[in-house]
């Protein structure tokens, strides 16, 4: 075995002894290129791909995975930001198997405060536990939100008493530590504050203040309050003065071009509720409501005594004791009718009752752009005609819905826009954006262009060496030929155990059909060579 092995090594030495500088060069190159491309495989079929197991974790929290994957004895590996990668086929494995022991749990404790039995403890260390475990879920669930990286929350209850005091209720205050260096969206604070505010008993969303990492803190007002109505007031302003002036600024953009007008609006609002009664009178529209009708009729008669006072009074003149007068009667009669009718009036009665919001005045100061002809020093402005300034404020006017009836003012006025710095910046940027391609274009391309350089320097290598000079297999023994001018030459050599001795100057059928079976490639090549060198091989 170690006298073959010796053999293999002389004759590859020999082989070795018997290639030219370029023929050397080319396997040392060949042989590289193959042991480096296996190193590459065998790096590449060992190198495991990790996955992300754990990202965004606080320094305690990293510290109880990385401590728990040291147990399981398995790899891993922490990046920046203290993110924790595992081999990618182990991911969910260790995600499950961490999340059975309950890490990672976030900071703070939550409700599994209670887990454990905890006898004996007084009722105030038993409410202290349970604010804990509800300020540590709310941090969590806070935590959750796309825009929050972490959370703490602290929450004041007052004591219990048999008196109440009004003065005394539920505060809570939420530190939020967000993603990046943006500030929270109003959205976003207010859903904080209604989660809060609806997990603990008694908590106005009002009172809970958010305050976020780079010091950015919410107002707290409460809509009841002066100083609540008037916030809410603002805002609803604000709003709808960004409204107005981004209607207006995207038609002229649109119209004109980006950048090509400023539009600001300013409007009052009337924030008064008024309730307005109203009640009219027709008196052309009257209307019998009620009509009573009286009649009296009265009859009356009186007599009047004839008889003269004195002696013929008293005398009786009649034998049956009687005295025979005559008495004139009198009588009247009275009618009287009594008729009252009430007639009722037509009433309207209206009541209008105004919410406030309304708008009471718009101003809006509108800019923009001249326009210019030509680059350079041969750049002149175009100024508007007055028509078109006219056409674009009628446009605005009737966008922003202006009544000239209540005292809306819109103004517009045509003015050459300080763009210098931003086009020095637009330069700046083409410039650098074109550096920075022509560094990338060549930074990929210099790789190929020396794959290229040794490509062409091998290939020019290989042209200059002599066709005879590139030997192939095991030399052979001697094999002679005549050529024109009948001077001998020799090819072949030894093929493995049989040693050829042809007679000087003759090629046999036989000699060929033996070298040509045994070294093809040989023959091949001496074939070629004589046919370019013009010599025929004699029989």
């Amino acid at each position: 075995m170690n006298n073959n092995f010796s053999k293999l090594g002389q004759q590859l030495l020999t082989i070795w002894g018997q290639l030219g500088a370029s023929q050397r060069v080319s396997v040392l190159a060949a042989t590289f290129v193959l042991v480096a491309g296996l190193t590459a495989t065998a790096l590449w079929s060992s190198h495991a791909e990790y996955g992300l197991l754990y990202g965004g974790l606080s320094d305690t929290e990293s510290a109880k995975v990385i401590a728990a994957l040291d147990d399981a004895k398995v790899a891993y590996k922490v990046g920046s930001g203290g993110a924790i990668m595992v081999p990618a086929d182990k991911v969910y494995t260790m995600r499950m198997q961490l999340a059975s022991k309950g890490i990672p749990q976030g900071d703070g404790v939550g409700f599994e405060i209670f887990d454990k039995p905890n006898f004996g403890i007084s009722d105030f260390v038993q409410r202290a536990n349970y604010l804990r475990a509800l300020q540590g879920e709310l941090a969590r669930t806070i935590g959750q939100l796309d825009d929050v990286k972490a959370a703490r929350v602290m929450i004041v209850l007052p004591e219990n008493r048999l008196l109440l005091d009004k003065d005394k209720f539920p505060t809570a205050s939420v530190f939020v530590r967000v993603r990046g260096n943006s500030q929270l969206p109003p959205q976003t604070i207010n859903s904080i504050r209604f989660l809060v505010a609806n997990s603990v008993e008694g908590l106005k969303a009002n009172h809970v203040a958010v305050v976020d990492n780079l010091g950015n803190t919410e107002e707290i007002s409460d809509n009841e309050s002066l100083a609540g109505v008037s916030t809410s007031q603002l805002a609803a302003r604000r709003s709808l003065e960004q409204y107005l002036s981004k209607k207006a600024q995207d038609m002229l953009e649109t119209v004109l071009g980006p950048g090509q007008a400023i539009v600001r609006v300013s409007a009052e609002v009337n924030y008064d509720t008024l309730t307005k009664t109203e009640e009219k009178y027709d008196p052309d529209g009257q209307v019998v409501k009620t009509s009573t009708k009286n009649d009296e009729n009265n009859d009356t008669a009186t007599s009047a005594n004839t008889t003269p006072t004195g002696i013929s009074a008293n005398t009786v003149t009649d034998t049956n004791g009687t005295q025979a007068s005559s008495a004139p009667v009198n009588s009247s009669k009275n009618h009287k009718t009594l008729t009252t009718i009430e007639y009722e009036i037509g009433k309207t009665t209206s009541e209008m009752t105004q919410s406030a919001g309304g708008i009471k005045r718009i101003t809006a100061a509108i800019t923009v752009a001249q326009q210019f002809e030509g680059t350079g020093a041969d750049r002149k402005p175009i100024v508007r005609s007055p028509e078109e300034i006219a056409k674009l404020q009628r446009i605005v006017s009737s966008a922003l819905g202006a009544d000239t009836t209540r005292g809306d003012t819109i103004e517009l006025a045509e003015l050459p826009f300080n763009d210098q710095f931003a086009t020095e910046m637009t330069t700046q940027l083409d410039q650098q954006q074109k550096r920075d391609f022509w560094v990338n274009l060549a930074r990929n391309a210099i790789y190929p262009a020396l794959g290229l350089v040794a490509f062409f320097i091998l290939l020019r290598a290989f042209k200059k060496t002599p066709v005879q000079e590139i030997q192939l297999g095991i030399p052979v023994g001697r094999l002679g030929y005549k050529n024109g001018n009948g001077n001998g030459h020799t090819i072949g050599g030894r093929f493995g155990e049989h040693n050829f001795e042809p007679q000087p100057g003759v090629v046999t059928v036989d000699v060929l059909n033996r070298l040509i079976k045994d070294n093809p490639n040989n023959m091949t090549q001496a074939i070629r060579e004589w046919m370019n060198r013009g010599h025929t091989p004699e029989s």
